[in-house]
Parts: C-alpha cells; sequence; structure tokens
C-alpha cells in the first residue's frame, strides 16, 4: 500500500517542491495540503495520513503545536519535521517527530525519511507520539536531560545519562558519549543552564562533565586537576572547578 501522505507548510512553493520531489516516489500518495496549523490539524483528523511533512513555522498555529494537540488513541500520523532552522530539533523531536529535515530537501534526505515511515506501523507511531507527549508534560527539569546530537544531516535524542561530556572547539559544541562523538545543537551555555541541577559540571570554559562517569582525578600542579572519564577521555580542570566535582565523588 502507498504511504499516504499529507503536506503541511504555509509556503506554497515549499509545498510545490515538496509535491514534485515526492512525485518520483512509487509508493507515495499525496493525499492533501494545508498551508496553516488549524487545516493541518483537520486534515489529519479526516483523511488519516500515513504520513505528515510538517513546517514549523506557520501561522495560526505552529507544527510543534500541531503534534501537541493530535489526540492520543485516535489515528497517529508518522511526523517528519521539514524546516529551515536547525535550532528546533530538541523541541520538534520532544514533539514525536521521527525525523527532522533542513530545507532546502535533498532528494537523498527525502528518500531517507519515507523510508523510516514506512518501517513504523500505525500502533508504533501512535506508541512514539504517546510517549513523547508525556514527556512534554513532564516538568522542565525532566525535560531538560534530554539533548539533540547531529551527524552529518541526521538528529539523535540522547538521554543526559548516556553523555558523559561537552566539549566547546570555538562556536562548535561536541557531544561525548561512550564511544562516539554528536554536534550539539546549542551552545555550551545554553547547556550549562539546562543542565544545572544534574549531575554535569562545569570545569572549564570550554567543558561540562558528567560526574557520574569521572572515573578519576589526578593533580597535574596546585592549580590544575587532571580528570579521567570512564572511556579515558580526559580533561584539565582549574583547582577551582575541580573542587565542585571532587566533592560530589567523595559524596
Amino acid at each position: 500500500m502507498p504511504l499516504r501522505t499529507l503536506i503541511v507548510d504555509d509556503e506554497p512553493i515549499a509545498r510545490k517542491v515538496l509535491r514534485e520531489e515526492l512525485g518520483s516516489f512509487e509508493d507515495v500518495e499525496i493525499i492533501g495540503e494545508a498551508d496553516n496549523g488549524v487545516s493541518a490539524l483537520e486534515k489529519i483528523s479526516a483523511d488519516q495520513p500515513d504520513l505528515v511533512l510538517l513546517d514549523l513555522q506557520m501561522p495560526e498555529m505552529g507544527g510543534l503545536e500541531v503534534v501537541r494537540n493530535l489526540k492520543r488513541g485516535t489515528h497517529m500520523p508518522v511526523i517528519v519535521i521539514v524546516t529551515a532552522y536547525d535550532k528546533y530539533a530538541l523541541q520538534a523531536f520532544e514533539a514525536g517527530a521521527i525525523d527532522y529535515l533542513l530545507k532546502p530537501v535533498g532528494a537523498d534526505r527525502l528518500a531517507e525519511a519515507v523510508e523510516r515511515a514506512k518501517r513504523l506501523t500505525e500502533r508504533e507511531a501512535a506508541e512514539r507520539l504517546a510517549q513523547i507527549q508525556e514527556i512534554a508534560d513532564q516538568p522542565k527539569s525532566l525535560q531538560a536531560k534530554r539533548i539533540v546530537g547531529r551527524v552529518g544531516e541526521e538528529y539523535f535524542l540522547l538521554s543526559a545519562d548516556e553523555i558523559y561530556a561537552f566539549q566547546a572547539d570555538g562556536e562548535i559544541v561536541w557531544i561525548i558519549t561512550a564511544n562516539k562523538k554528536y554536534l550539539a545543537t546549542q551552545t555550551l551555555k545554553v547547556l550549562d543552564q539546562r543542565l544545572r541541577n544534574t549531575s554535569f559540571r562545569r570545569i572549564h570554559r570550554s567543558a561540562l562533565v558528567n560526574v557520574d562517569h569521572v572515573r578519576k582525578m589526578s593533580a597535574l600542579s596546585s592549580q590544575r586537576w587532571l580528570i579521567t572519564l570512564s572511556n579515558d577521555q580526559e580533561f584539565i580542570a582549574s583547582k577551582r572547578q575541580a573542587g565542585s566535582i571532587r566533592q560530589l565523588l567523595n559524596g
């Protein structure tokens, strides 16, 4: 069966481009378009598409509001966000999107998103959206523990518990896990603010480390400490910054 698809974007040219790109997909059937969020909700309810390609910034109701207003227990389409802004990646994943495409969308990335949507059954899509909608209802302190990382043009929703450290290199911020690195979608300053009152500590102007993954601390001098994480990643911290970590480790 073809993937019944709804295109939602307030810009006619953007809808036209997506329609033309999808025209070459034999297993995709475009069942309609919407130019605002209110209309999108109405069409999702009436036409029950399998896939919704959804813009974020629209009049009356934005794309994230559309997803959060989908009624639980009813038909749940697979949501793929299509936008010109990568700074909304975290909100998009928290709202239930399975993929996040940046305009202008390349044919290969669009094909990947469609293939991913095909692999999700309706029940799986409904379960995913219900789960993410529950996350959206959680206190901000819990939502802060979810971080978006990027590898190439793909975005990944990471739990803060699996992150060992954040390391800034100029304007680029790397997310370091046990055996992989991702590009962060936010600055180190913003991440530091979001992760207050968690196990993350600022040890340098260019680094945040997760105390739960600190394996050892070694004095390099009276003013500097070498902090080694459980994946053997090393960071240098000042005596003042290392003090707060040492206190936590001593419990």
